[in-house]
């Protein structure tokens, strides 16, 4: 799971930076002329900072999993279908006044990406609170 793990942390990585660049490089050039709304485009900015801060998140779990081992495996497949999920659909939803195709249908799947994304935390916050008492004993 860790090696599979670090292969998502590393590709999720990489497009974070491609779609970050895209939007700020062609999608801002699209809001000037009126194709893409400027909702859209902020909408589209925030999936790729949720996109790039829960890679970085992912890649930390992973690297404290002897510390924090408990959950691991949970927290990490949460992380992932969370940005998937969440910062996924919002690609989609953004881009969609673009391409012309509607996306709407994929609404319910962000927050439930975000609901992934918290859970991930909590599950974080589980973790780290039972190794810390399972120390002390």
């Amino acid at each position: 799971m860790r090696n599979a793990a670090m292969v998502f942390v590393a590709i999720s990585g990489c497009f974070a930076v491609v779609l970050g660049a895209f939007g700020a490089h062609y999608l801002s050039g699209k809001v000037e002329t009126g194709v893409l709304s400027v909702k859209m485009m902020h909408a589209y900015e925030t999936a790729v900072h949720y996109q790039l801060f829960h890679t970085l998140s992912l890649m930390g779990v992973f690297s404290l999993k002897d510390k924090f081992p408990l959950y691991n495996k949970t927290i990490g497949i949460l992380f992932m279908l969370g940005i998937v999920l969440f910062s996924g659909s919002i690609y989609m939803l953004a881009t969609g006044e673009l391409t012309g195709v509607d996306f709407k249908w994929l609404g319910p799947v962000t927050p439930l990406g975000g609901l992934c994304l918290i859970a991930a935390w909590a599950t974080l916050l589980v973790s780290v609170i039972k190794c810390k008492q399972e120390y002390k004993q």
